[in-house]
């Protein structure tokens, strides 16, 4: 569930539809400002707040989920 919703947002900042989960965020056209859209959008959307430095650090969606998924399990 939160991998969908994570390449949901994925999808609509880097105006990309087929891209798979384990795809490189940078390797797909990504920057530092579509990153800051997805940070935004993943709290809104999501209620998680990720660092900016752990999206750069986990870069593709399969990671980011992941790392979504343990956050919430902690809280």
């Amino acid at each position: 569930m939160t991998a969908q919703k994570v390449h949901k947002i994925w999808s609509r900042e880097l105006d990309l539809q087929d891209f798979s989960d384990d795809d490189d965020f940078f390797d797909l056209g990504g920057h530092s400002l579509i990153m800051a859209k997805i940070q935004e959008n993943i709290t809104k959307e999501l209620g998680v707040e990720v660092p900016m430095d752990e999206l750069f650090r986990q870069s593709t969606v399969a990671k980011i989920s992941a790392h979504i998924n343990s956050m919430q399990a902690v809280s």
